[in-house]
């Protein structure tokens, strides 16, 4: 794990706030994530992760609060500047979002043809290395159709990593994968950070994935921080909230009267 004291902050999320119309969605959300490590952000559904990763990604300006990237807060750039932050970023979504009328060579590819003047010799190279890392070689003439699950979620992260990118992001890995394919895609991806030294945060509600890759974590309810600590801080911590998380029990809120009510009625 990344030591604070010694790596830099490549992520600085200061005090950040989300509305959805008048619903409060993030409260004050604040973290720091280390060059070359592995943040896992988790929680139940609702919880706000989703909205946390979209806002990480410059997808949808906040109510309030700043996000740094690399140094710089994408709450303050422009579209040029945003886009060519960009390129030092990865993404990898959740259902591997490849075009279906492209190959997977193509498809991972594409980056290179969007952002650099590299002859096609030279993009044809540098696709064949990174599915080379993902273990797809010989693949890249397969439509995405033709590709299994696991193998779907491995080409969309070779595009992802394509150029080399800074910081990875990665949307629900294990989500929808057998046992043996998600616990290959989790090696995968230590794999890639201890080659790459890519800083890299994960999105996430499978547990044994995110015990398994985590540096730290960071665990989301309600739109707030519950806490943020190494994998065995957060399966020794007493909060009654995570440990219904971990051990998959059902929330118990107790019920006000007069807020459900108000809902019923819709009068505020």
């Amino acid at each position: 794990m990344p030591d604070s004291q010694n790596r830099q902050a490549v992520i600085e999320v200061e005090d950040l706030v989300t509305h959805y119309g008048k619903r409060l969605i993030l409260k004050g959300i604040s973290l720091t994530v280390y060059q070359g490590e592995i943040l896992v952000i988790m929680g139940g559904s609702g919880s706000g992760k989703s909205t946390l990763l979209r806002h990480l990604l410059g997808l949808h300006q906040p109510t309030s609060g700043s996000i740094h990237l690399l140094g710089k807060d994408i709450t303050q750039l422009d579209d040029k500047a945003m886009h060519e932050l960009r390129q030092e970023m990865g993404v990898a979504f959740q259902g591997g979002a490849l075009f279906g009328s492209m190959t997977v060579g193509e498809n991972v590819m594409l980056p290179l043809r969007e952002h650099t003047k590299l002859d096609e010799h030279t993009m044809q190279i540098m696709t064949r290395m990174k599915l080379e890392v993902v273990n797809l070689a010989g693949f890249e003439n397969l439509m995405p159709a033709e590709l299994s699950g696991g193998m779907l979620k491995r080409a969309a992260l070779a595009r992802a990593v394509i150029m080399d990118p800074k910081l990875l992001f990665f949307d629900e890995p294990s989500a929808g994968l057998d046992p043996v394919a998600a616990v290959e895609l989790d090696e995968l991806i230590l794999q890639l950070r201890a080659a790459l030294n890519m800083t890299i945060v994960v999105v996430t509600h499978e547990l044994d994935s995110a015990f398994k890759i985590a540096d730290r974590i960071t665990v989301l309810d309600q739109g707030g921080i519950l806490m943020t600590g190494t994998v065995e801080e957060v399966r020794s911590s007493d909060n009654k909230r995570i440990q219904s998380l971990l051990n998959r029990m059902p929330r118990d809120d107790a019920i006000d009267a007069d807020e459900y009510l108000r809902r019923l009625t819709g009068y505020s």
